[in-house]
């Protein structure tokens, strides 16, 4: 992608009440010209950059804590990748577990915005070389 095109994943938290339908849907209404592909978990957008990051911030308002967005290094029904044209798929396994994660980080979110303390966690112990044998021996 040149810096002037930019290809988008638009990607709906598993929560969300929000379909792929929908947010495609949405984004086809506001007129603007860029590529719209509903995908399963959301949808593939492309278009000059300034368009696509200004729809991204449009759509996301629907939802802002569920609707994520992150750069695909391949342009939208690129022959290498769409299984329609028989491509790879091999980020879609990452895809899939970054997928399932937007459920804690859209729980994240809603608790800053209701304006709950975060606590930072607790500094896990190193295990010493000594006691990882023990536990190591014992079972």
């Amino acid at each position: 992608m040149s810096e002037e095109r930019e290809t988008r994943l638009l990607m709906i938290s598993p929560t969300s009440n929000i379909t792929p339908d929908q947010l495609s849907r949405t984004i086809h209404s506001m007129g603007e010209r860029i590529t719209v592909k509903e995908t399963c978990y959301g949808c593939l957008i492309e278009g000059p950059s300034e368009v696509v990051r200004r729809v991204r911030d449009r759509a996301r308002e629907m939802d802002r804590n569920a609707i994520f967005s992150k750069i695909r290094a391949y342009p939208a029904s690129d022959p290498r990748r769409c299984r329609a044209q028989h491509g790879t798929r091999p980020g879609y396994s990452q895809l899939e577990m970054e997928w399932k994660a937007l459920t804690n980080i859209e729980a994240g979110l809603d608790a800053l915005d209701r304006g709950e303390e975060i606590k930072e966690p607790t500094p896990k112990k190193q295990l010493s070389v000594m006691e990882f044998k023990k536990i190591c021996e014992a079972n």
